[in-house]
């Protein structure tokens, strides 16, 4: 390794607190095959929340397969409700697990003075002073406070975790499509020279 490379790769591991340069391609690489095979996105799913518990602070007791069935379920549009019924717990702990995962939706932001209390969020003041001073309650500021401190993880981590949720879930729905279109494609060119003769 020639002394340029040598000083880069040190300048990445500062930056990102990885072990090694190639961390992330160490990890498994399945087949195409494999990679619709939902026990494997699952176990890798797994890997990666378990990955995340170790890093950061989660706020709910939910075990890595309940993270994983809510990560799917983010992914297949399902809101918090649905994804609280199928888990078997209440919308807000579904949203506290979301925003674990640094899952944050568009409607989080659907809160009144969302600009102003993520402003002094950001600013380091505290909640109550923030609820008082923008005559709010003290749990909209946390819920905003939650939502702020997803963002701040997940920048921090290049929004790593979601890019991979997405990219397996995405490879997923990918081999499944390949799969599909490559039997449509056989049968196609088996029944080609088939000669039907039907009369009704």
């Amino acid at each position: 390794m020639d002394e340029k490379t040598a000083e880069l790769r040190d300048i990445f591991l500062d930056a990102t607190g990885e072990e090694t340069v190639t961390e992330r391609q160490a990890a498994a690489r399945g087949s195409l095959v494999d990679a619709g095979d939902p026990e494997v996105i699952d176990a890798r799913l797994g890997e990666l929340v378990a990955t995340m518990r170790d890093r950061y602070a989660f706020e709910t007791d939910l075990d890595v397969d309940a993270y994983v069935r809510l990560i799917r379920g983010f992914y297949d549009g399902a809101d918090d409700e649905r994804l609280a019924a199928d888990l078997d717990c209440d919308p807000a702990t579904v949203r506290r697990a979301r925003l674990d995962c640094h899952l944050v939706r568009e409607s989080d932001r659907d809160v009144d003075a969302f600009a102003a209390i993520r402003e002094r969020i950001v600013d380091g003041d505290a909640t109550d002073a923030i609820a008082a001073e923008l005559d709010c309650d003290a749990e909209t500021v946390g819920r905003v406070r939650r939502i702020v401190d997803a963002e701040r993880e997940s920048t921090r981590a290049n929004d790593r975790f979601r890019a991979a949720f997405a990219d397996f879930l995405t490879d997923d729905d990918l081999a499944g499509r390949l799969a599909s279109d490559s039997r449509e494609d056989g049968l196609r060119e088996a029944t080609e020279d088939i000669e039907t003769d039907v009369s009704l």
